[in-house]
């Protein structure tokens, strides 16, 4: 390639001294007037140096251009960022330049993304392990003890309960972690059509009234027959399961859950309202984090995805969940949805 270059680049000031010196010869020989002939040959030699000084300058900016593009993909093959070289206004060198600055933009941005998608990947695999740890170690535990020979019919029974609701703990988990899964990567498709919200919110109440009945729970719908709204049933229906699984698990036996339902003009407003324990103001937004438990419920129940799902769930469908709570009075969350 250099050899190419410098043979093109010889044979162009070839041509040049040989078009200048045989315009030269020709002024010499058909001009009469000798103040004439050297005006023009002063001429001719500085056309010549001028065409000669544009060829040059015309391979500097070539080998510039060609530097700086080099200088460019070496930060882009290194990861750095891509550095203004200086450029040329309005010539093909400052479209070089600026592509290869679009392009360098474009794979910082897909770094960051990659580094931060690899962050949280490690985040969840560490959630993970911490939170199967507990119930697989008891799995282990209990079926250790049910090998023991000396064991009486009573406790074996004991321990086989224990051992199967020790089972069905990590199935819940597992199913509540696939879903986890398919919202933060986005592998499902969401289905947004009017629904009937009435339909929704009866069921979900009836699939957690049979462990409000055991707390003596009195629920309460306040919801028009024709209500509608626009969501996915299927997720939407496990966001309202959760508020209402939460409402009835910390909420003391004989106390009340309320739903109502109120229209607008974008959205619908749903509100979840119980006379349970509360939650502190100050940890409004910790609620709404993967598995967080706060301490006065740590004895309960649960793995902390109920509510973390729940936002994922709305924000997914354009819609949104704000909660307000007095502690020892109760919490009402309201989930809002496109009307």
């Amino acid at each position: 390639m250099k050899k190419a270059e410098t043979w093109i680049s010889g044979l162009l000031y070839g041509i040049l001294g040989f078009f200048g010196a045989g315009m030269g010869y020709l002024i010499w020989l058909f001009v009469p007037i000798e103040e004439v002939r050297i005006l023009m040959l002063v001429l001719d030699i500085s056309l010549v140096a001028v065409c000669l000084a544009r060829i040059w300058y015309e391979k500097y900016r070539a080998g510039k251009l060609t530097d700086n593009i080099c200088e460019s993909l070496d930060d882009l093959i290194s990861g750095r960022e891509v550095q203004r070289q200086q450029t040329f206004d309005d010539s093909l060198a400052d479209k070089v330049q600026g592509k290869l600055l679009q392009y360098g933009n474009i794979l910082q941005e897909d770094r960051k993304e990659n580094r931060a998608e690899k962050q949280k990947l490690q985040e969840i695999i560490s959630d993970i392990s911490h939170q199967i740890k507990t119930p697989m170690a008891n799995i282990r535990l209990f079926s250790n003890i049910l090998k023991q020979e000396n064991l009486s019919c009573g406790q074996r029974e004991e321990f086989s309960h224990t051992l199967e609701f020790q089972v069905d703990k990590l199935e819940f988990l597992l199913q509540s972690l696939i879903k986890m899964s398919r919202l933060e990567t986005g592998t499902f498709v969401l289905h947004m059509e009017g629904q009937n919200l009435y339909h929704t919110l009866v069921q979900a109440v009836q699939d957690v009234w049979q462990e409000a009945e055991k707390k003596n729970l009195k629920i309460n719908l306040d919801c028009d027959l024709d209500i509608r709204a626009k969501y996915d049933e299927k997720w939407t229906l496990e966001a309202m399961e959760n508020l209402l699984t939460n409402a009835v698990k910390y909420t003391p036996e004989g106390g009340n859950i309320q739903i109502s339902v109120h229209p607008w003009q974008f959205y619908t407003r749903v509100d979840i309202s119980d006379t349970g324990i509360g939650i502190a103001k100050e940890h409004y937004n910790d609620i709404f984090k993967r598995f967080y438990r706060a301490e006065e419920v740590a004895a309960k129940e649960g793995v902390g995805l109920g509510l973390y799902l729940a936002q994922m769930i709305l924000n997914k469908q354009r819609g949104y969940i704000t909660v307000k709570s007095k502690q020892g009075e109760g919490s009402t969350f309201s989930v809002y949805l496109l009307s």
